[in-house]
């Protein structure tokens, strides 16, 4: 399986109303490819099936959304996530781990 639908199968275990980060689909790879993650989102075939929005940088920001930020929060905000400022605000709560 290619580096890339690892990723893409990891996000589909991210339930709605959670998120993760790119640093933990990384570590959950084995891998410190951080920006390799980023680049297989931003190149996510089935965004309808692979919910990319739903991963974040480790600060909780948001960052890295091919159809935008604005589109990311609010998908993000229509799962129940809270954000202010482009951040998670209750990141320790919302933060899904594998």
């Amino acid at each position: 399986m290619k580096f890339s639908q690892k990723v893409y199968e990891l996000c589909k275990k991210i339930p709605p109303g959670r998120i993760s980060t790119y640093k933990i689909l990384a570590e959950k790879l084995d891998s410190k490819a951080y920006r390799a993650i980023g680049q297989a989102l931003n190149k996510n075939p089935e965004p309808e099936k692979t919910p990319c929005h739903r991963i974040v940088a480790s600060t909780g920001h948001l960052c890295g959304f091919s159809s935008g930020i604005k589109n990311k929060a609010k998908l993000l905000i229509s799962e129940g996530i809270k954000i202010k400022n482009n951040k998670i605000f209750n990141f320790k709560e919302v933060l899904y781990k594998f």
